[in-house]
């Protein structure tokens, strides 16, 4: 006879001796003297006032106290929440964040591995945060990419919701970087304009991801393919309702997030992508984040107020090319950033071929020309980007730069063409 006839109940005392033992509380020997003391010493009367639970016993022995049981009851939580869902059998933990726990899982019909996001216990209960668990489903149902994550299904399991998606053996953008360092400029090309890709098949689907960084690039192990994950922040281009809601929020991630996201407008659009993947490009590229601080309010302000420092005078190696892509792609104003995401495709596959950027080159301000930097003048010690000079106009070298621009002899052919017609009229 077992300790109770509840299976729920059986089913949660084996979650918990598991998790007792893994966490070095007690030894397997002693969970397993306290579950023989559940099923033979303990009546069927202490079973129906619940004293015959395995926690009880633990906490009555002496084999953990009643504060490490306390500790445990997030955890168990979780785990009760991967025993709940229906055709499916958990297979590990693979990652947590602050809305989410997920793990690897087996879809037991298709015989395939797949990633199954669960919502903590504690949002369970709040209307906005299960809204927007289920908004990211919908969301990513509707996008079907080469380089999207795609999703599978979503759900309520007994107390638990949960959002099941395909599963992408690999690592991120970010772990990369991370641990190697900057990205050689090719393999950043390749990643960028996989992304690209897959952000100009959601804005033509109509939704905005609004939260575009390294963290949500996976890479497949095998191809190397890039994959965009996390439509938690994914608003569709059309919901003006959600973005009066959304007003005055800055809804996305510090390091990456868009001016326009810092101040709540209403009317952000799929430039708001551009900047953000131009930002995370930026990291690819030189190994830092284009702007720090020592908070997010402080780095938030910098992406308002401070000037850009040119990734090619971080990492000199870098073609011309791709410095002028990343600072047309982060003008702190929209206007004067890339249109679309096929825009920036036709620069980043131009200059993948050796090729200008035509798109870019559009859009630069002669008058800044001289910020524009050859590889020959060695980059600066970057402390604060606030303080940097970003032009040194009295260097050689920052001059000579002038000479090499189209743009230049672009401009220089119009003075001269209207000096000539200007001596002509006089002339007569």
């Amino acid at each position: 006879m077992t300790a109770t006839s509840d299976p729920s109940a059986t089913n949660l005392d084996t979650l918990l001796g598991r998790l007792v033992v893994e966490q070095g509380l007690a030894s397997n020997d002693e969970v397993q003297h306290c579950i023989e003391m559940q099923r033979t010493e303990v009546g069927q009367a202490a079973v129906e006032q619940n004293q015959a639970t395995l926690a009880n016993l633990l906490v009555k022995h002496g084999v953990i106290t009643r504060r490490q049981l306390d500790r445990l009851a997030p955890q168990l939580d979780e785990q009760k929440a991967t025993q709940q869902i229906p055709g499916y059998r958990m297979l590990k933990k693979i990652g947590s964040g602050a809305m989410a726990t997920v793990y690897l899982a087996k879809q037991l019909s298709l015989d395939r591995k797949v990633a199954i996001k669960v919502l903590p216990k504690k949002y369970s209960n709040s209307a906005e945060f299960v809204e927007r668990f289920y908004a990211e489903g919908r969301a990513a149902a509707k996008l079907n990419h080469t380089n999207i994550v795609q999703a599978y299904d979503v759900g309520k399991a007994g107390e638990f919701h949960y959002f099941v998606m395909e599963y992408v053996d690999g690592w991120t953008v970010y772990d990369e970087v991370e641990q190697k360092g900057p990205y050689a400029e090719e393999r950043a090309l390749e990643i960028i304009t996989q992304i690209s890709r897959a952000l100009a098949h959601a804005h033509k689907k109509g939704f905005i991801h609004r939260d575009v960084k390294p963290k949500n690039i996976m890479i497949t192990r095998k191809e190397g393919v890039a994959k965009l994950a996390d439509m938690g922040l994914a608003r569709a281009m059309s919901d003006h309702v959600a973005a009066e809601a959304e007003q005055g929020k800055a809804f996305g991630t510090p390091y990456y997030i868009s001016p326009e996201q810092i101040k709540g407008e209403v009317d952000v659009d799929r430039r708001a992508d551009v900047y953000s993947l131009a930002a995370t490009f930026y990291h690819m590229v030189t190994g830092q984040v284009p702007f720090e601080g020592p908070n997010p309010s402080a780095v938030m302000h910098r992406h308002l107020k401070s000037k850009l420092v040119p990734p090619d005078h971080i990492n000199p190696a870098l073609s011309q090319g791709i410095g002028e892509i990343i600072e047309v792609a982060m003008a702190k104003d929209k206007r004067k950033r890339y249109t679309s995401m096929s825009d920036l495709l036709q620069d980043l596959e131009s200059v993948s071929k050796g090729g200008p950027p035509h798109q870019a080159r559009k859009r630069f301000d002669l008058r800044h020309l001289s910020i524009l930097e050859t590889s020959a003048d060695p980059p600066p010690r970057i402390v604060d980007a606030t303080h940097t000079d970003l032009a040194r106009s009295g260097s050689l070298a920052a001059a000579m730069a002038i000479f090499k621009q189209p743009a230049f002899w672009a401009a220089l052919t119009g003075w001269l063409l209207a000096a000539l017609l200007l001596i002509l009229h006089f002339m007569r």
